[in-house]
């Protein structure tokens, strides 16, 4: 039997592919229209912003999709 020392991150095809995959996730996660006081929503809620805070653990940076709001960039900068 063969020890293979394992890699301590992802490279970077693997990270592009979990971009891609992250972001249909995320898709499918928001696009239903449900009540924002049911159970579900609250779940996918949750849902979501863990897949957001681990793209954000894995890559050190805002998940691509998500940095332009409806009403332009999201300001991730300190407030004056």
């Amino acid at each position: 039997m063969v020890r293979h020392r394992l890699s301590k991150q992802l490279s970077e095809a693997q990270i592009a592919r979990f971009l891609a995959d992250a972001e249909k996730l995320h898709k499918s996660i928001t696009q239903p229209l449900i009540a924002p006081s049911s159970d579900h929503h609250r779940a996918l809620v949750a849902l979501n912003q863990t897949l957001l805070q681990t793209v954000k653990e894995v890559t050190g940076k805002t998940a691509p999709w998500i940095q332009w709001g409806s009403t332009g960039p999201v300001n991730t900068g300190p407030r004056d």
